[in-house]
């Protein structure tokens, strides 16, 4: 998938923070997949989290410190909303992680349709 314009990346709640604590490798590549995203093509590697909301992805970054996901949005025509980044220990993706980016989600939206 490619725009021709290009969208800036929007960081909801702490996740610029959640980003900025990986170690450099993974922040490194997890910035370069978002700023793919915000050229309007899709990150190397990702898989669709309907669960959270529609059009919501993973972005998926494996390190030799272990893996870290990016939760994103970027089907609204403004911006990327970047929902929450962490690093993972197990296979699964834990509940509390899924919850706090489904929250931010619905707030974005809520927030969206009371400016419109």
């Amino acid at each position: 998938m490619t725009t021709g314009k290009k969208k800036q990346a929007v960081f909801e709640g702490d996740t610029l923070d959640e980003l900025l604590s990986f170690p450099p490798p993974a922040r490194e590549a997890a910035g370069f997949q978002i700023y793919l995203v915000e050229l309007g093509r899709d990150p190397d590697d990702w898989k669709p989290m309907k669960t959270i909301g529609p059009g919501v992805r993973e972005i998926r970054v494996a390190g030799a410190d272990g893996q870290f996901r990016v939760i994103y949005v970027a089907k609204f025509e403004e911006a990327v909303y970047v929902l929450h980044a962490f690093s993972k220990k197990t296979q699964k993706t834990p509940q509390r992680n899924l919850d706090i980016a489904a929250a931010r989600y619905k707030a974005l939206v809520k927030r969206r349709r009371e400016r419109s």
